[in-house]
C-alpha cells in the first residue's frame, strides 16, 4: 500500500515538471521573454516546495512511521502543495495576458488549472484530516483510497500546462532560470 502512494506521488511530480520541462532555443521577443520572467521567477519556489512536500510524504510512508504521524506528514504536505499551486495560478494570472495568439484562453486555462489542483489538494487534506489513526486497517484502506484518488490527480489534465509552455511562449519561458527543469546530477533520491 505504501508503494501505492509513492507511486501516485511521481505522478504529482511529472505534472509538477511540466512547469518546468521546455527546450531552450529561441530568440523570441522582449515582451515575451518579460511575461516568461514574470512567471518563472514565480514558479522554482513553488515547484521546490512541492517537491519537499512529496518527498516528505514519500519517507513517511516508508519509513514505518506511526499512523498518527503519517497522517500529521501528509495533511502538511497536501496542504504545501494546495498553497503551491494557488501561488503559480496567481503567478500567471499577475503576469497578465501572455503576448501570443490566444494568449488570454492560455492564461486562463493554466489558471484554472492550477487553481483546480490547488481545491483538489486541499480535498485531500481534508479527507487525511478526517482519518481515524485508532483503527490501523481503516487507515491502510483510507491511504489505499487517497493513492488512488492522488494517481487520478497525478493523471489529470495538464494539458492547459503544457500549451502555456508550447511555441513562443514555451521557448521563453525556458530561457528563464525559475522554469529550467533540474539537472540529472541535481535531483536527490527519493
Amino acid at each position: 500500500m505504501n508503494k501505492k502512494l509513492t507511486a501516485a506521488l511521481s505522478g504529482g511530480a511529472a505534472l509538477v515538471l511540466a512547469l518546468t520541462g521546455c527546450s531552450s532555443e529561441d530568440d523570441g521577443s522582449k515582451e515575451t521573454d518579460d511575461w516568461a520572467k514574470k512567471v518563472c521567477d514565480q514558479v522554482k519556489p513553488q515547484v521546490n516546495k512541492i517537491q519537499q512536500a512529496n518527498t516528505s510524504i514519500n519517507e513517511a510512508s516508508q519509513q514505518k512511521k506511526s499512523p498518527e504521524e503519517v497522517k500529521k506528514t501528509d495533511s502538511a504536505a497536501f496542504q504545501d502543495i494546495s498553497e503551491s499551486y494557488k501561488s503559480l495560478a496567481t503567478a500567471v494570472d499577475d503576469a497578465g495576458e501572455p503576448p501570443v495568439d490566444k494568449g488570454s484562453k492560455l492564461q486562463t486555462d493554466a489558471v484554472k488549472e492550477l487553481n483546480g489542483l490547488s481545491r483538489q489538494y486541499g480535498e485531500l487534506k481534508k479527507t487525511v484530516d478526517k482519518m481515524n489513526t485508532k483503527d490501523q486497517a481503516k487507515f491502510a484502506s483510507g491511504l489505499k483510497e487517497l493513492a488512488t484518488k492522488l494517481g487520478q490527480l497525478g493523471q489529470s489534465g495538464d494539458e492547459s500546462l503544457q500549451k502555456l509552455q508550447s511555441g513562443d511562449l514555451g521557448k521563453a519561458m525556458a530561457k528563464q532560470e525559475g522554469c529550467k527543469r533540474p539537472s540529472p546530477g541535481s535531483t536527490t533520491d527519493a
